[in-house]
């Protein structure tokens, strides 16, 4: 049986093709972090949290471009190595906070050069246009919002 010309088309899938990708270049990254004992996405985490400071659960989430149990979950296994902390929000009691401890900012400090040849090497393999195209594709000029801190809101006591 020969296949249909419409559905042939489908072997050019941007979504097929995107995911594919995706792992891929996940995998990069996660070998060249397990030396620092870390994975692609708490490499991640981390420097979100580096860049946010303290912040609320789901406006963590909106910075990450993932869902809220996905983050729940990671950040659940970096609090378990000591890489976060997650505590009540002072300002909200419904809402929880993470923020990166000491322990966190070394390891984001060791995996950097790490992370940082990956980076190199994957942008010149795939060629800087189309590592631009990606992080535009992503939602911006850059593949994570960069946060502006704000003034925490004094509290009476």
């Amino acid at each position: 049986m020969k296949p249909d010309a419409a559905i042939l088309e489908t072997a050019q899938c941007l979504c097929l093709a995107s995911r594919r990708a995706s792992r891929a270049i996940t995998r990069e990254f996660d070998r060249a972090l397990r030396a620092h004992g870390l994975r692609a996405t708490q490499f991640t985490l981390l420097a979100a949290l580096h860049l946010a400071g303290s912040a609320p659960i789901g406006e963590l989430a909106e910075l990450m471009g993932v869902d809220r149990t996905t983050l729940t979950r990671n950040l659940a296994v970096a609090e378990a190595s000591g890489w976060v902390r997650v505590h009540a929000d002072p300002d909200d009691a419904r809402s929880r906070r993470a923020a990166i401890t000491a322990k966190g900012r070394r390891a984001l400090t060791s995996a950097l050069p790490a992370w940082r040849a990956t980076q190199q090497t994957l942008t010149a393999s795939i060629g800087a246009q189309t590592a631009t195209s990606l992080r535009l594709l992503a939602g911006g000029p850059s593949a994570m919002t960069i946060p502006h801190p704000r003034p925490r809101k004094e509290t009476r006591r």
